[in-house]
């Protein structure tokens, strides 16, 4: 029997009244309220939502409602820490079994295992499948299972975890229990194969859309990369920040140069030292204004909620990685930034890599056909946003309104001369050359290797000198992104793709290519509705956030906790333009749930009220 002081105050409650007195929301969002129903009647649930659209919330109700302990399987450990302090904060008894645990950490989860008093446990896969840990559990009541980040159980999806397989094996040991799976990031053959690896073959699959609003998608060449970066964080000074590059020593150097700058720059990736890892964890956790120059390695488990800025400095190999790794701004529903960054090389080296790539012909296509609908996506000329959720399946009748191409519409112009005078320039001087050199030969630029190789003297001299430089970079770019031109050699040689090129080259296809000078300034698009979460507030109400944040700042620093756990920025925002002289006034306030107005109350209207006393 479970004690009184665990679950027994849960169940019996709907699952709308756990809402609002424990979590602090009046209502469900999108399709919280259909997940949640599927999880309470027993059934088997896929569901599909972006990062930030609540998905902890259809498994947590059902754990708290149905008799029983909800059981997590989570893969990361800084994310199951993130949300066991976040439920502790609403007054559940919440715990994580991980292998970093004290061992009178450790002993104390057992006992309270025993006696029934834990309302939610998460657990890694390893430990979960363990001959101990799987055989203490199944003796218990357990009223959910729900495995989070399911895209990690496809071979399909972007952070394959193979111990995640052997969850399939689930249902033998916890016969009856209802199991939700939950990923924000899963193509249709990502959900195929997590329906089947797992051995849900009757789930119901509730899929969300992904379009995020608060997410201004923006993406440009590359010109003077660290300018470009310098330009973007400049908006988001004071706030935290992630720049994403695609390998160890290039994080350390974009580190050290923004640190060289005065920014408050960290690099994080899998070659540091476990205690090294940990402070940069620590540092980004506890809620200080930080720019985390990292691999994806810095990926899974990031649960800030106020990242206000992603960038990356390298392409990702897929829409998908692309989507799960700007999904890490904005998770508090409020306006930010993302900028991708990309030129012809990072192209060029992808598909090169691939083709080198000791997978099989069939995973290849599929990891190509991913590559190149990353490629489109740079290039895109229309709604990048729609451009997007087309990756995903999901069609979107209007442009979002928010992406850098619906506010700058891009100008196009009929490239086909140039594409012409550049693909046969190639073609003429070799097919080895790299792009500056064919550019050099195009312009008439006098050099010791075009007079050595007699390049001063074909036909192509010079027929572009009209041209820049960055124009010409341009459409190299874009040849190389529509498949025309690709690497032929380890040197960055240029070549042709004949089935694509050929009939560029005869005329028998026009080719229509964007107008996009380079620019440095990334923050150059009108309109951007990012920069602080505070800039849109009336005075007043800003003096009252940003005291609101020093409050929940110390508060946090007391507790050792991340700030966000307390309350989101969003929620501070709300308090901060109500102003509300009562605890009963507080309490109507989203995301001030009973536990919270219990516990911080008091000291919120203390805060407002010294501020009006100050006046």
């Amino acid at each position: 029997m479970r004690q009184k002081a665990g679950r027994d105050r849960f169940v019996g409650l709907t699952p709308i009244d756990v809402l609002g007195r424990v979590f602090g929301f009046p209502a469900f969002r999108g399709l919280q309220e259909r997940a949640v129903s599927r999880v309470m009647a027993g059934e088997d649930t896929l569901v599909l939502m972006p990062t930030g659209g609540g998905k902890s919330i259809c498994y947590q109700l059902p754990a708290l409602c149905r008799p029983g302990m909800g059981l997590v399987v989570s893969p990361l450990i800084a994310l199951m820490d993130d949300q066991v302090a976040a439920l502790r904060q609403l007054g559940v008894n919440a715990a994580a079994l991980h292998s970093e645990l004290e061992s009178d950490e450790s002993s104390r989860i057992r006992a309270e295992l025993a006696a029934g008093l834990i309302d939610i446990l998460y657990v890694s896969p390893e430990r979960l499948l363990s001959p101990g840990t799987l055989g203490r559990l199944s003796r218990l009541q357990i009223s959910v299972i729900a495995i989070d980040e399911a895209h990690c159980i496809s071979a399909w999806g972007h952070e394959f975890r193979p111990e995640y397989r052997a969850l399939e094996t689930l249902p033998q040991h916890f016969p009856g229990v209802p199991r939700i799976a939950l990923t924000a990031t899963a193509d249709p053959r990502t959900r195929d194969d997590i329906l089947a690896a797992l051995a849900m073959p009757h789930a119901v699959v509730l899929s969300a859309s992904f379009h995020r609003p608060n997410l201004i998608i923006a993406a440009r060449p590359k010109g003077s990369e660290m300018k470009q970066v310098v330009s973007a964080l400049e908006r988001h000074q004071g706030e935290a920040s992630i720049v994403y590059c695609g390998s160890r020593a290039r994080t350390e150097r974009v580190a050290a140069s923004l640190r060289e700058k005065g920014w408050p720059a960290c690099a994080f990736h899998a070659g540091l030292s476990p205690i090294e890892k940990r402070a940069a964890l620590h540092r980004f956790r506890s809620g200080e204004p930080i720019v985390m120059v990292a691999t994806i390695a810095f990926g899974m488990g990031i649960d800030r909620p106020d990242v206000r800025a992603v960038i990356h400095l390298d392409m990702p190999s897929s829409p998908e990685a692309y989507y799960q790794q700007i999904g890490r701004a904005g998770r508090d529903g409020l306006p930010s930034d993302t900028l991708l960054l990309y030129g012809g090389e990072d192209m060029t080296r992808a598909r090169y890599w691939l083709d080198q790539s000791a997978a099989p012909d069939s995973e290849k296509r599929v990891m190509r056909s991913r590559l190149e609908a990353m490629i489109a996506l740079t290039e895109a000329t229309s709604c990048r946003t729609r451009a997007l959720l087309a990756c995903f399946g999901e069609t979107m009748n209007e442009p979002c309104g928010h992406c850098d191409n619906c506010r700058n519409p891009v100008p196009t112009f009929d490239g086909t001369e140039a594409a012409r005078m550049l693909l046969s320039a190639i073609y003429r001087t070799g097919q080895r050359f790299g792009a500056l050199h064919v550019i050099g030969v195009l312009r008439g630029k006098v050099s010791e290797p075009a007079t050595r190789n007699g390049h001063d003297r074909l036909s192509v001299w010079g027929i572009g000198k009209d041209r820049s430089e960055s124009f010409w970079r341009g459409v190299v770019r874009q040849l190389i992104a529509r498949g025309a031109l690709m690497m032929g050699n380890e040197h960055g040689g240029l070549m042709l793709n004949e089935d694509v090129a050929r009939p560029i080259l005869r005329g028998e296809e026009d080719v229509r290519l964007r107008e996009d000078a380079v620019q440095a300034d990334a923050s150059s698009n009108r309109g951007s509705r990012g920069g602080s979460v505070a800039e849109d507030l009336p005075e007043e109400a800003r003096v009252r956030f940003d005291a609101l944040r020093q409050w929940r700042r110390d508060e946090a620093r007391e507790q050792e906790i991340p700030p966000y756990v307390i309350f989101h920025d969003a929620t501070l925002r709300d308090i901060a333009l109500e102003a509300p002289g009562s605890l009963s006034e507080l309490g109507r306030i989203k995301g001030v749930g009973g536990s919270k107005l219990e516990r911080y109350g008091a000291s919120v209207l203390k805060t407002l009220g010294d501020l009006r006393s100050a006046v």
